[in-house]
């Protein structure tokens, strides 16, 4: 059984359509992330919406993609033991958002009692997930 965590970065290059995009999502048996990827996603949606001046049907679009992708995917509420994880001290330096992206990861490893795979295009966030213990690949 093969299990993944998708961090922000990954499921927005699958709805931007980005090059480099992670490849074989399908391949995982299951899938799970952050609830925080999706306001994440959608945050970059909007900046996309009025930086790039992208008319409604284009915002339309990749929010049911982001829909669609969010459907095939276990969506882990930020619980306060996540909150607590992600405020101790990591290995390597790492941001707010994605301290709360390994800890959830973590926390899902751990009820999962199964090694899981951190997906990441971020490479600080990939160093700071392998150095807290995650398999982490993409970066």
């Amino acid at each position: 059984m093969k299990i993944a965590f998708l961090d922000t970065s990954v499921v927005l290059r699958h709805i931007l359509g980005e090059r480099g995009a992670w490849s074989g999502l399908d391949k995982f048996t299951r899938l799970y992330a952050s609830e925080l990827m999706r306001v994440e996603a959608l945050r970059v949606i909007d900046r996309l919406r009025i930086q790039s001046r992208w008319p409604e049907k284009e915002v339309a679009l990749r929010v049911r993609l982001l829909t669609a992708t969010s459907a095939a995917i276990n969506v882990i509420a930020i619980q306060p033991t996540i909150l607590r994880r992600a405020a101790e001290p990591f290995p390597t330096i790492v941001g707010t958002l994605d301290a709360i992206h390994i800890a959830t990861a973590l926390l899902a490893e751990h009820q999962l009692k199964k090694p899981l795979l951190f997906l990441t295009h971020d490479v600080r966030q990939g160093t700071a997930a392998q150095a807290a213990g995650l398999q982490a690949e993409g970066f």
